[in-house]
């Protein structure tokens, strides 16, 4: 695939660096359980506000709906009790009736204000959870590859829609969090104004329930945590069966990973089970607190009616407040439940954010501009795990236009070099330059601009052959895409596609021939015209008939560009300017093909025996009879 983007990755070393499953990546990821929530209380909250805060003038409208909602919910026992007092009492059929109005119209300014508190706190909260999407996804584009080796993708999907449902989830009930606790606190005065003593009574058994919820805190943290875990583990292996669907059917593994899945998929159940029941512990344990203070309302107000210490109207509207007093608690138990789901959410997707950039660009980085095309290897030693190295002074120059080679074994370090050039990862030491100038002194994504790839494995979008050709060039015109396809040797086939070049491609491209998607990858390369072309074993899994088609195609692809170009296969780079064998992670030899040829060396070797690759002479070195070739 050939492309400008910085999020290509290398093909084979830095696989070996993935973690061997899922729960490693999440030890990676974040310390235990302790102190992870040591950091939610003072910082998870305060980075939600952070993004919520352009949205003031919203927010600010909601609250006071939240305040005109609360009055009204608290002004209705009142209107009853003073109904009840003053005019059932008294007989006042006029003052009863102005009373019955006064209900509607508060129950009206309920309707209103709650039904504005919620589209508005809808709207904050799908707009901020918009942003954190944008930063998550923005930050996943810059990450260094080093990253996205080690983090399988279904636990990044789990943390892009899971978490952030969580997190959607309470951000639209926060609203409601606030008119509860102001419900609450309302309550409370208005309960301690009409009958201190009574007051006292029904909400002593209040502190009951805080004693319940502190006991009950920990253990449901540590519970909705797990369940997210296991929950982004199901994700992991999901993935990684439906991407390698074809090596699983292969090797007939239907059965065995249906039984490993399973059993992940068994362990999520449970522990979400788990979570649902201490979400859910607490309901009952309100009702109950609720069914208390009733009684007890019954009970001591009762028989204060009954010796004319209170009016009617008073026990009246004590039965109304504690019934509103419980419900808040109950709503308020369940947002919590959601709160715990959230807030651990919100740590994954804030750790996430906060990863920083192992490669970033200098404060006073600028774009490279335009360059004549020279790269420069300067003793460059570079390891994924920098305790071991993969690569050791690496020394080359590839001048303007000219085509260097780049063969050995598998794991020599050929695709790390290449990844190296692009400023995919960064060097331990040592310097590469470009027309003389350190990668690490300019943007990274002027590098993108000048430097194009060709993959062994070409990677096509489910996007139109047109957008998929001018994908990372996307002024490109239909004619830039059909002159490309056309000197590659694509236009044919595309034309013979249902829609020619609007056909909309499969995943992946599969509605394509390996040959064809290469073809493609190749064309992209081509309408990109980037001043340094690399190519990634870019001819290796193309048949022998397709290859004579490109040969003429890629004379033309590489002229006047410098080319950096990875092949087991001789064929394709007998006519570069200089070829370099990488054996161990080290320059072994340099030279064109014809000194090559006339040494003694590993490529002397291959070409003589007449192996079809660097893998068979490197494991038979040893063993090498020298025979002439039929032809040189």
């Amino acid at each position: 695939m050939a492309t400008t983007s910085k999020t290509n990755r290398p093909a084979q070393e830095p696989k070996r660096q993935r973690p061997a499953n899922a729960e490693e990546e999440h030890s990676n990821l974040h310390e235990s359980d302790e102190e992870m929530f040591a950091q939610l209380d003072s910082t998870v909250f305060k980075r939600f506000f952070f993004y919520a805060s352009p949205y003031k003038k919203a927010m600010l409208i909601a609250t006071f709906a939240v305040i005109g909602f609360t009055l009204a919910n608290l002004s209705l026992p009142l209107l009853v009790k003073f109904g009840i007092d003053n005019a059932i009492g008294k007989g006042d059929s006029n003052l009863l009736s102005v009373i019955a109005i006064a209900i509607v119209g508060v129950a009206g300014i309920y309707w209103l204000t709650n039904f504005l508190q919620s589209v508005l706190i809808t709207k904050v909260a799908l707009t901020v959870l918009y942003d954190i999407r944008a930063d998550m996804f923005l930050q996943l584009q810059r990450l260094a590859l080093s990253f996205s080796d080690k983090t399988p993708i279904g636990a990044l999907m789990s943390r892009m829609f899971g978490d952030i449902g969580a997190l959607q989830e309470m951000l639209e009930s926060s609203i409601e969090i606030i008119g509860d606790l102001l419900t609450l606190v309302g309550i409370i005065v208005i309960l301690l104004m009409l009958d201190f003593q009574l007051a006292i009574v029904t909400i002593g058994i209040v502190p009951v329930l805080f004693l319940i919820r502190i006991i009950w805190q920990p253990i449901a943290r540590r519970a909705f945590l797990r369940m997210r875990r296991n929950s982004s583990i199901v994700g992991v292996y999901l993935d990684q069966n439906v991407s390698g669907i074809r090596v699983v059917q292969a090797l007939n593994r239907q059965k065995e990973n249906t039984g490993i899945m399973d059993g992940k998929v068994r362990e999520y159940f449970w522990s979400a089970v788990k979570a649902s029941r201490l979400g859910g512990v607490l309901m009952p344990t309100v009702e109950l607190m609720t069914g208390i203070a009733l009684a007890i309302v019954l009970t001591v107000g009762g028989g204060r009616v009954l010796s004319e210490s209170i009016e009617i109207g008073t026990m009246v509207a004590f039965l109304l407040y504690v019934q509103r007093f419980f419900e808040p608690i109950r709503t308020l138990t369940m947002h919590y439940a959601v709160l715990q789901r959230a807030v651990a959410s919100g740590h994954r997707i804030f750790e996430l954010l906060d990863i920083p950039l192992d490669i970033a660009d200098k404060p006073d980085a600028e774009p490279i501009g335009d360059v004549k095309g020279r790269v420069e290897f300067n003793n460059v030693t570079f390891g994924y795990n920098p305790e071991r190295p993969i690569l050791r002074n690496i020394s080359f120059i590839a001048e303007p236009g000219q085509t260097i080679a780049l063969v050995g074994p598998t794991g020599s370090g050929k695709t790390s070099i290449t990844a190296l050039a692009h400023r995919f990862y960064d060097v331990q030491e040592g310097a590469i330059s470009i027309d003389g100038i350190d990668i690490r002194d300019v943007t990274q994504q002027s590098i993108g601009q000048v430097m194009g790839m060709v993959l062994q494995e070409p990677f096509l979008f489910s996007k139109t052959v047109f957008e998929n050709i001018r994908y990372n060039t996307i002024g490109a015109t239909r004619e830039d895409v059909v002159t490309a396809c056309k000197i590659i040797g694509a236009h044919d086939f595309v034309m013979q596609l249902e829609k020619s070049y609007d056909t909309t491609l499969e995943q992946r491209g599969s509605n394509l021939s390996v040959g064809q998607r290469q073809l493609l990858s190749f064309a992209r390369a081509l309408v990109a015209d980037p001043k340094i072309l690399v190519l990634d074993e870019a001819t290796a899994n193309i048949d022998s008939y397709t290859e004579r088609i490109i040969q003429d195609a890629l004379k033309k692809l590489l002229e006047g560009r410098t080319a950096l170009v990875i092949a087991h296969r001789l064929s394709t780079i007998r006519n570069s300017n200089q070829i370099i064998v990488v054996r161990d992670g080290e320059i072994v030899e340099k030279g064109t093909h014809n000194e090559l040829v006339n040494s003694s060396g590993l490529y002397s070797q291959l070409w003589q025996t007449n192996y079809t690759s660097f893998d068979d002479i490197a494991d038979n070195a040893d063993n090498v009879i020298g025979t002439p070739a039929s032809s040189t």
